[in-house]
């Protein structure tokens, strides 16, 4: 078997017997590790355009029909062969009265070679084949953004993507810290100044609106600064807003009050307690506008209450993937649709 590395603007190649050589070394002592340098040493040297080369030889026997074959002249070829029977320390073919045969050690070359160069192909091919392979995307997002985006957006991505899985993690807290790493790969809040490493695209503007039950006493009443300070409040999990350099979420604060008799850790619940109770719920106008029916109803707040931004964000690591690219695109399409 055969595995490919890349090492500046070399392809290096490594054989089954150097890979024998190293498991047969134990782990952390100066053998294995020794061992490990000169096979690196070694891998530097080598051209993978080679073992297209050595494919041809092989297949064909003749240096002219190969050298076609790979689209490489005469004397090119030759040069080939030459570079190959020191690579591997043998002579590969052989002149008999019937012409070139293969040694020994090209003979085991040939059984094994089609399937280290299918594999080689495949981990290129498939690196550019975003439609291949189960895989998971965890995205970092306030629950009331999922209310927002994930309807829209699940069914755009499963149509392309059927064996995608979709992971929502809804804490905030450490989502910098979680992309970089790898846990996370996407989160949606607000960063106002992000570390190097980083990137963010817009998603929307909101402003903050009030979610409350229909013939609540409050909605008889001017929505002024005072009247909203003495609602009382369903008010989500507390977060620590924090600083610049971490990913917030820029509704996770309510109206100053200091009526809150009731901390909640999901919008189902809120919407219920809502129905039940002359309680009211602060959060985003486009996830307020999901929430409305039946018995809730919404009524916008006065302008010092928004807009915020929200943002897309994500790491390098992850910048130039082509499915982490079209994924990302969808979730701007879906934020510019969604009302």
């Amino acid at each position: 078997m055969l595995t490919r590395r890349h090492i500046g603007s070399e392809t290096t190649l490594l054989d089954r017997e150097a890979l024998l050589e190293l498991k047969n070394n134990a782990p952390g002592t100066d053998k294995a590790r020794l061992s490990v340098a000169g096979v690196a040493s070694n891998l530097a040297s080598v051209d993978l355009n080679l073992l297209v080369a050595l494919d041809a030889l092989l297949q064909h026997r003749n240096v002219t029909r190969a050298g076609k074959r790979v689209g490489l002249s005469q004397p090119a070829m030759s040069r080939a062969l030459s570079r190959l029977r020191a690579l591997f320390d043998d002579e590969l073919l052989v002149r008999t009265p019937r012409g070139l045969a293969l040694t020994w050690r090209a003979e085991q070359l040939r059984s094994r070679l089609p399937e280290a160069l299918g594999a080689l192909s495949q981990l290129i091919v498939g690196a550019k084949d975003n439609t291949v392979g189960r895989y998971a995307i965890s995205v970092a997002m306030p629950e009331h953004q999922s209310l927002i985006l994930l309807p829209a957006l699940v069914p755009r991505l499963l149509a392309r993507e059927p064996d995608l899985d979709v992971v929502l993690r809804t804490d905030l807290s450490g989502a910098l810290r979680e992309l970089e790493e790898g846990s996370v790969d996407l989160a949606i809040g607000r960063i106002d100044d992000a570390p190097s490493g980083f990137y963010s695209r817009l998603l929307c503007a909101d402003r903050l609106a009030c979610l409350l039950r229909r013939n609540h006493p409050a909605l008889e009443r001017p929505w002024t600064e005072q009247a909203l300070s003495n609602l009382r409040q369903v008010a989500m999990d507390p977060c620590d807003e924090g600083n610049g350099e971490r990913v917030t979420d820029p509704f996770c604060w309510r109206v100053p009050s200091s009526h809150a008799p009731l901390i909640v850790p999901s919008l189902v619940t809120a919407s219920l307690m809502l129905q039940q109770t002359d309680l009211v719920l602060f959060l985003p106008c486009r996830a307020a506008r999901a929430m409305v029916g039946g018995q809730l109803v919404l009524r916008e707040l006065p302008g010092k209450f928004g807009p915020s931004d929200v943002s897309l964000i994500w790491h390098e690591r992850c910048h130039r993937d082509a499915r982490h690219r079209w994924i990302r695109s969808e979730f701007v399409r879906v934020a510019r649709l969604t009302p």
